[in-house]
């Protein structure tokens, strides 16, 4: 078992139902005067002591629609009294900017965007600061929600130039703060426009680069928040944008979630919306967490997913309980997995003997899933 494993639970995940074409009332217990605060003691109540003793729990949060200046000393305090830290706080622009936020041609929007970024981040080093791990800090992740387009126009070179520049100087504000947090941007394809400003890990890359030579920003603690379901979501193979984002140095958050293909039970993937199921027990994922486990990274894994349509409150905290688990398995499915032996059959081109042996991980997985999950 791994020494400590860092894994942080997403505050909206705990919601009353999505409405529209699904109920909005499933769970009318987390609506309401269900606010965050609760969020933390319920996780701490019903998923922490459902855990392994090297599992490590901390909260994700958007500023301002699930923690804002007026609620955080009760959102910390709740914390602080749980023994839960702060995993990953986002600025919530795609809340209030549906014309490019940080990105828009409309200097007011722009503006807005902006101090809604440098807020988060006053948030995250003032009240919010005595719920830092003390080894971990948390992640400052830039969602390009709100950073999108619909309308294809030469206007679009600006927007991006615009995101640079916001960006850049966000990165620099955070820096005269502490530095400390690890900046990250979360690469989607869609949603919510038809296209994203970066909409693969691949761009994500790319962007802090630029950053670092046009503005001099330092890609150290700079990356991407890497989202499984956002890759599969297009057909890209996550697996390799785990390649390209170790080797670049720039996997500094995690967000283990799924469309659900992958495991040939659940339906989703390539043309579909963001399902966000919990993560799955599949080859594609005992190869990352052996690839992870090469790199050492050790910060934190979020669960970005969603309960069922159907789910009651029981069952989506067992949803929760499922995906950290699930991803505990793979990753010790990946410690036992004979690396020299797989690698020496792909040198012999012995392909259909390391398919056995991925197989043979996956169902040590599942074996070490529903020893835990007892």
């Amino acid at each position: 078992m791994a020494e400590k494993s860092l894994h942080g639970i997403c505050r909206w995940t705990f919601n009353p139902g999505k409405g529209g074409f699904v109920p909005g009332d499933m769970r009318p217990e987390w609506g309401g005067s269900f606010g965050t605060p609760e969020m933390v003691k319920l996780v701490a109540e019903k998923v922490a002591p459902r855990m392994p003793k090297n599992v490590v729990l901390g909260i994700e949060v958007h500023y301002d629609a699930e923690v804002d200046d007026d609620s955080a000393a009760a959102v910390a305090d709740a914390m602080v009294d749980t023994g839960l830290y702060l995993a990953m706080l986002t600025p919530g622009a795609h809340s209030h900017f549906g014309y490019g936020g940080i990105a828009s041609l409309d200097p007011k929007e722009r503006k807005a965007a902006e101090e809604l970024g440098t807020r988060t981040v006053d948030l995250a080093y003032g009240t919010m600061k005595k719920t830092w791990h003390p080894d971990v800090a948390p992640s400052l992740i830039i969602w390009n929600g709100s950073f999108g387009y619909d309308i294809a126009t030469v206007g679009l070179k600006q927007m991006y130039q615009n995101l640079k520049e916001s960006i850049a100087g966000l990165c620099k504000y955070e820096a005269k703060k502490g530095g400390d947090m690890y900046v990250c941007f979360e690469p989607k394809p869609n949603e919510g426009h038809p296209a994203m400003l970066i909409p693969t890990v691949a761009s994500a890359i790319v962007f802090w680069r630029r950053i670092e030579e046009e503005f001099g920003v330092s890609r150290a603690k700079k990356g991407v928040n890497k989202e499984f379901g956002h890759s599969e979501m297009i057909g890209l193979d996550h697996v390799y944008d785990s390649v390209e984002e170790l080797d670049n140095d720039m996997m500094v958050h995690m967000h283990l979630n799924s469309q659900g293909y992958n495991d040939g039970i659940i339906l989703g993937g390539p043309g579909k919306y963001d399902i966000d199921h919990g993560a799955r027990i599949n080859g594609m994922n005992v190869a990352i967490a052996g690839l992870i486990q090469q790199a050492g990274y050790s910060r934190w894994k979020g669960h970005d997913m969603q309960t069922r349509a159907y789910d009651n409150a029981e069952q989506g905290i067992d949803r929760v309980v499922r995906s950290v688990l699930s991803w505990e398995a793979c990753e010790k499915a990946a410690r036992e997995l004979d690396t020299k032996a797989l690698m020496d059959l792909l040198a012999n081109r012995e392909t259909a003997k390391a398919e056995d042996m991925m197989r043979a991980a996956v169902v040590s997985a599942q074996k070490a899933f529903d020893e835990m999950y007892k």
